[in-house]
């Protein structure tokens, strides 16, 4: 009875695919998202796209977009990509984040694409890539990331 239980409520819980395809149709972005102004756009197994227009509002004291803004989009790329080939009883967790930023982001470069792709994936450990890029494919920033894969 209890193996049949834990089978059945396993069954009902989506894949992390599943939630982040809900997430979109749902128009719904978790709290970083909405704070920070940027949205996930397109997913895939393995794979996943966040724009964002970055504004005044993200500055740093010397006029440019604080770094904080690409870390933290490029980090949601690596970790959704891993999340999207997750199944129903795991989770997963930032090791460890390499950000490489190539210029500056201003206000004035308009809408940005994070896009994040796992390189690869195992049962304790997953790694990730991500790019920042402008609507003209431009590259703002890069990372790679490390993950820890659990069961819930």
């Amino acid at each position: 009875m209890i193996e049949e239980q834990a089978m059945s409520d396993e069954t009902q819980t989506p894949t992390g695919l599943e939630q982040l395809r809900a997430l979109i149709a749902a128009g719904k972005m978790p709290g970083i998202g909405r704070t920070m102004g940027f949205d996930l756009v397109e997913v895939a197994e393995g794979h996943v796209v966040f724009e964002g227009h970055p504004g005044r509002e993200v500055y740093n004291p010397i006029g440019t977009v604080h770094g904080g803004y690409a870390a933290t989009l490029l980090d949601s790329a690596c970790g959704c990509a891993v999340h999207s080939r997750l199944s129903p009883s795991q989770a997963y967790s930032t090791l460890e984040l390499k950000v490489a930023y190539h210029r500056a982001l201003t206000a004035e470069t308009g809408v940005v694409r994070a896009t994040g792709t796992v390189v690869s994936i195992g049962r304790r450990a997953a790694f990730a890539e991500a790019r920042l890029t402008d609507a003209a494919g431009k590259l703002y920033a890069s990372a790679t990331s490390t993950l820890i894969v659990m069961e819930r």
